[in-house]
């Protein structure tokens, strides 16, 4: 039985290559693709359950590529680099990526992320029903948020994140907390992931994002959604 569908994309044939003895071996199967044109095409081709993206690439870049599966799939997508510093940090979590991983990287650690990523919680866990923050609307069934009636598109990781936030409303949940119920149990430093998808969750529910409503701040602790008496 197939572990899952992975798509390798990487413009250095020795990664590919690498990646995909080293993923087959682990029970995934594993196409891949040398540049973004390349992987969107099979992406519209075939069903993937998670893309490991290189974030520089010639033409069409990593985050490119990954902004434009964003705009149309909630497939996993685990961004790599050869950088580890916190710009690159945000770039891949603003274009919606789950994770990223910086070269080069132990084949146990990547395997890790990967079998994270693919845990991602379905989306009938948690709240069901609409759940009304001022303008913005949040359907849990449909998992579709308009705002001002206009449909704002949440990435997977900005909707688990709402979803367990509105689960737990009115309460402070610590940063550990919500990473590791969000990214999972070996996430649990990661803050700057979480801040990442805050401000980009504020960005599309809050009427002033820099001075929030709902998504409120508890310094050196973590984050509280407000919800008024009747929603919650």
């Amino acid at each position: 039985m197939s572990a899952g569908r992975i798509l390798v994309v990487d413009d250095d044939p020795q990664i590919r290559r690498v990646l995909k003895v080293t993923l087959s071996g682990h029970g995934f199967e594993v196409d891949d693709a040398k540049n973004g044109e390349d992987a969107l095409e099979k992406l519209r081709e075939a069903r993937f359950d998670l893309l490991l993206l290189d974030i520089n690439m010639p033409g069409m870049s990593g985050l490119e590529v990954c902004r434009a599966v964003r705009a149309g799939s909630e497939v996993a997508i685990i961004m790599l680099t050869v950088r580890d510093d916190e710009a690159d940090t945000v770039e891949a979590l603003d274009a919606g990526a789950d994770d990223y991983v910086t070269k080069p990287f132990k084949p146990s650690e990547l395997l890790a992320r990967i079998r994270a990523a693919l845990r991602r919680a379905p989306g009938g866990q948690g709240p069901a029903g609409r759940i009304v923050l001022g303008a913005t609307t949040i359907d849990f069934d449909t998992r579709e948020v308009t705002s001002h009636g206009r449909r704002v598109r949440l990435t997977p990781k900005e909707f688990d994140l709402l979803r367990y936030l509105v689960a737990h409303a009115n309460k402070v949940l610590s940063h550990r907390q919500l990473l590791q119920a969000v990214w999972g149990p070996d996430y649990g430093d990661q803050v700057d992931y979480l801040r990442v998808v805050v401000n980009q969750l504020r960005k599309k529910i809050e009427p002033k994002p820099a001075d929030p409503t709902y998504l409120i701040t508890e310094p050196w602790v973590g984050y509280r959604l407000s919800v008024p008496a009747e929603q919650s």
